[in-house]
């Protein structure tokens, strides 16, 4: 007797639990049964046991690699199981041994939606890359100064070892990411007289040369760099695209140090600095006259009064003036 007219579709459809305990009986005594394989598996795939199912579909298309119902046995089980693309592959080798069921075409259509939304769900999670962390570097007669262009850096994030050839530092960038900036130095600087600095826009890091000597590039022979190097000896400044991007640079920074914020001393000093700055001839002959006549104790913006006389010490109460 067929084996397919023993367990026919419908006859497991009707009742998958007792078509699953005949089947498991016949196949007691054939085991190499890829039909009884094959209707196993759907019998499992409607109890949802669907890996039962993929094992028993997959004999069955080893025992009988030309038979179609095993390979689409296979997709249907793998399909629930969420594997979608294993799924496509098994349904569309059984669509090319049997063109004519419909079967396949609907089940290849489900895999391929299925895949679609993971694939644009995947991209709708993915996080946006870090943009990356820009950074150059200039030099002075005394020092090499690199700046790092990260904005809003905490007062503690900032981890810097300073060596004779080596600048090694993680930055902690405000999106809570770190930054590794290692740097293997062309000449050697002074550890103890470096230092760094953390700006609203920046965190500049200050070495101190050992030699006064003019830096060609700022890492050693066999490092690759991909931090830009100004040469101001190179070409005129209106020639040069990097050097007028320098010098914007410069009155960025220039900007930036007059909106920090200062306390105490350096505040009144810098109030000072300005005001000598801004002001006019007057103001700023008042300003000399007073301090150098009251032997800096006093300080007045008023030429009108100071002009006329000559400008007495005037120390704080508690402190007394001496003259050596």
């Amino acid at each position: 007797m067929a084996t397919e007219s023993r367990f026919p579709d419908s006859f497991i459809d009707k009742d998958p639990k007792k078509a699953l305990e005949e089947l498991n009986d016949a196949l007691q005594e054939d085991s190499d049964s890829a039909e009884c394989l094959c209707q196993r598996a759907y019998a499992h795939i409607l109890l949802k046991n669907y890996s039962c199912a993929v094992d028993d579909a997959k004999k069955a298309q080893q025992l009988t690699p030309s038979l179609p119902l095993a390979f689409l046995r296979t997709g249907i089980a793998e399909y629930h199981l969420n594997h979608y693309e294993s799924a496509h592959a098994a349904l569309a080798q059984g669509q090319q041994l049997d063109v004519t069921d419909k079967s396949f075409e609907f089940w290849i259509k489900q895999c391929e939606k299925m895949m679609r939304e993971l694939t644009q769900a995947d991209s709708g999670l993915r996080t946006p890359a870090v943009p990356p962390v820009k950074h150059d570097w200039y030099q002075t007669e005394s020092h090499v100064i690199v700046t790092v262009m990260a904005k809003n850096v905490p007062k503690d994030g900032v981890r810097v070892n300073f060596m004779e050839k080596e600048l090694s530092a993680t930055i902690q960038l405000a999106s809570g990411k770190n930054f590794n900036l290692d740097l293997h130095l062309l000449h050697t600087i002074t550890p103890q007289q470096s230092n760094f600095k953390i700006l609203s826009t920046k965190v500049e890091f200050k070495l101190k040369k050992t030699d006064g000597i003019r830096w060609e590039k700022l890492e050693g022979e066999g490092q690759e760099s991909n931090i830009k190097h100004f040469n101001p000896n190179r070409c005129p400044p209106s020639a040069d695209p990097l050097a007028t991007k320098w010098d914007k640079m410069v009155v960025d920074i220039s900007e930036e140090e007059k909106s920090e914020k200062l306390e105490g001393d350096a505040a009144l000093n810098k109030l000072f600095q300005q005001i000598y700055c801004d002001g006019t001839d007057e103001v700023k002959r008042a300003m000399n006259k007073s301090f150098m006549e009251s032997g800096g104790t006093v300080l007045s913006t008023n030429w009108v009064d100071v002009g006329k006389k000559k400008v007495e010490m005037s120390p704080p109460e508690d402190v007394e003036f001496k003259k050596y």
